[in-house]
């Protein structure tokens, strides 16, 4: 399991509007990377809502928000522009990073179990390495709190 102090494990995936992202590209960024489970659903709006209304205070630090789920770029797309979002969103259908990063986990809902991504939060710093990790995160203040700990690594 990724935790902080551990290198983050780079990546290249599709991201909406087309093109990719590649995390070593983004060296010297911060990078607020965050896993949601499915696009248009109440949480992950809200979470996206909220990244996004923030995106110039992150962007302000040196930061980049960048929003990972298993939905296609196609879904992304429409996503963005249903709620008007500024976030950065990749395409992970083969749910290669959301391993890598250990957010597949099982989860429960009204008794049944299954698989799925745990909305989680990594800080990467400018060297690569994650200096920050949220798990099961809770939507309501998270923007927030993110916020904080980018401001806090800035000094």
């Amino acid at each position: 399991m990724l935790k902080e102090g551990d290198k983050a494990p780079n990546f290249k995936l599709p991201k909406d509007g087309g093109g990719e992202f590649d995390l070593a590209s983004a060296n010297g960024k911060i990078v607020v990377l965050y896993f949601y489970p499915k696009d248009d659903t109440s949480g992950c709006t809200k979470e996206a809502q909220g990244f996004s209304e923030k995106l110039n205070e992150f962007e302000a630090e040196g930061a980049i928000v960048v929003g990972v789920s298993p939905d296609s770029v196609k879904s992304h797309d429409k996503f963005k522009e249903k709620y008007g979002l500024g976030v950065t969103l990749l395409a992970d259908e083969e749910k290669k990073v959301i391993q890598d990063y250990g957010v597949w986990a099982e989860k429960k809902m009204y008794g049944k179990t299954y698989m799925g991504v745990d909305r989680s939060t990594f800080i990467i710093d400018g060297k690569g390495k994650v200096v920050k990790v949220w798990r099961g995160v809770k939507v309501p203040g998270h923007t927030e709190e993110v916020l904080e700990a980018v401001r806090a690594l800035k000094g």
